[in-house]
């Protein structure tokens, strides 16, 4: 039984991309993103109690432009995570399965996520 003239699964590429589709693969991302964002937080309670020298320079590297964005971008993941996640357990209930309600819900999470993240931001 030859295979080779069989259509291959669709694909990512065969889809139009949708802002839910994107959302979804966000989540996902931002779910890895925290994970690394966790080796940042084991340096810190490390530095912490190693001393002040390996502090001094945990403190330059958050400081510098890479940190500052990995921090920044770190804060969104989490925010938008945890809002997300929100949204999932809602639709868990049986609610917002529309189309028009999927769609509001997470351009809401979206923008919700920019505004935590930078009252977050500007609180630390």
């Amino acid at each position: 039984m030859s295979t080779n003239n069989r259509p291959l699964s669709p694909h990512i590429q065969v889809y139009r991309w949708q802002f839910t589709m994107v959302l979804s693969i966000l989540h996902r991302a931002t779910g890895a993103g925290l994970a690394l964002g966790a080796l940042l937080m084991a340096w810190w309670l490390m530095a912490a109690v190693t001393g002040v020298g390996a502090f001094a320079q945990f403190h330059e590297f958050t400081h510098s432009l890479i940190g500052q964005l990995m921090l920044a971008g770190w804060v969104w993941a989490f925010v938008f995570h945890f809002l997300n996640g929100i949204r999932h357990l809602v639709w868990d209930t049986g609610r917002g399965f529309t189309i028009k309600g999927a769609s509001r819900s997470g351009q809401a999470v979206f923008l919700l996520s920019l505004i935590g993240t930078a009252l977050v931001w500007v609180a630390a």
